[in-house]
């Protein structure tokens, strides 16, 4: 097979793609809704900035930047007040735009503010934008744009890489036959549904030899659908289709300290109104979470200990080199302070940055 350059220039290392100081502009996960009660307030700190979330008498949630405009006390240590949040230290108040609106020792509160920061909620997550205005609606999947989801959590993932290779591992042909025993060939259609989201779509003849092939042959003897889609290189939607069984498996994925990343594992089902229809998504729901675990459990040891490096590309990489240069058409922002980086030639060695990382391991973290 001959080294094919494709549309990537390998003579420059890519900006933003496994960088450990940069991510894209856009919706990324902060915690599960269920975590953050009415009247509740918490630290966060997200994409390396700190922040505090809190959920007011309207059940909106809102997130600020942590420090108090006036003398920088943590806001997480305040109290909520309605819908509007009291720093612990001066008792300033401020509203869900960031507006001061009560000063005790003053007749009209100060003219200050604290940034505050687009939020949603969806799949059972509470998601921030990390720019001024979101310029699109929370990740989906393009087929199943308008519908309703059943969700379950899976498991909460720390690995020891950047979220960018673990989401590639699903498009990488050549592990899939060699790791896994899974599909004998590979032919990935991309299409980008927009600046911020990139499909790969792939329906093929699968080994008879893979584990997974065995256990449905006997209930189904057609090909397997395969489709992922992705968001900001961090957030990805696999759909696996058998027949009338329909698997979605949801990544949502941040980038963490030492370059890893942080991963929310979610599993949905669309959402059926009839009794049958709902013992249906609890068995499809179960199923995926089987499904998925089989994946990872394979790539697990490959993923702890990967040094990853964009050389020698072959025909059969065309999927990632594709992933590559759609990620590095979006909009890059800074680690910790997200500001827009204006990227420049001549930078460092991406390894030379990263911080020295202290052990080789997968973390498995439980809330």
């Amino acid at each position: 097979m001959n080294i094919n350059n494709h549309s990537l220039n390998y003579s420059k290392k890519p900006k933003i793609f496994n960088h450990p100081e940069r991510f894209v502009e856009g919706w990324y996960w902060v915690i599960p809704s269920q975590k953050i009660s009415v009247g509740e307030v918490k630290p966060l700190s997200i994409l390396g900035r700190e922040l505090v979330i809190y959920r007011g008498e309207d059940q909106q949630v809102v997130i600020l930047d942590a420090f108090c405009p006036h003398f920088g006390a943590h806001l997480g240590e305040g109290t909520v007040e309605g819908n509007e949040l009291r720093c612990f230290f001066h008792h300033w108040k401020f509203d869900s735009a960031g507006f001061c609106v009560e000063v005790p020792c003053l007749e009209e509160p100060a003219k200050v503010r604290t940034k505050s920061w687009p939020t949603a909620e969806k799949y059972g997550l509470v998601w921030v934008w990390t720019g001024e205005t979101p310029q699109h609606s929370l990740p989906f999947i393009p087929e199943l744009e308008l519908d309703e989801f059943d969700t379950t959590f899976g498991k909460r993932l720390i690995i020891n890489c950047h979220p960018n290779i673990f989401m590639i591992n699903a498009i990488d042909t050549q592990h899939f036959n060699t790791v896994h025993k899974l599909l004998s060939e590979f032919n990935f259609a991309k299409q980008e549904i927009n600046e911020n989201s990139i499909t790969f779509t792939n329906t093929t003849d699968e080994s008879p030899d893979s584990f997974l092939i065995k256990l449905i042959r006997p209930l189904y003897k057609k090909p397997v659908n395969f489709s992922l889609c992705y968001w900001y290189g961090m957030t990805g939607f696999i759909t696996i289709g058998i027949g009338i069984l329909q698997f979605n498996i949801m990544f949502a994925s941040r980038l963490s300290e030492a370059g890893k990343a942080d991963i929310q594992t979610i599993f949905l089902a669309k959402k059926r109104q009839s009794i049958l229809g709902k013992l249906s998504n609890i068995l499809i729901l179960w199923l995926s979470q089987f499904v998925i675990e089989y994946f990872i459990r394979n790539d697990a040891k490959i993923l702890r200990t990967i040094q990853f490096k964009l050389k020698s590309p072959i025909d059969f990489d065309q999927a990632i080199i594709d992933f590559v240069n759609h990620l590095e058409n979006q909009k890059a922002l800074k680690w910790e302070n997200w500001y827009l980086d204006r990227i420049r030639d001549g930078e460092l060695d991406d390894v030379e940055k990263r911080p020295k990382r202290e052990k080789w391991h997968d973390e498995l973290v439980n809330d």
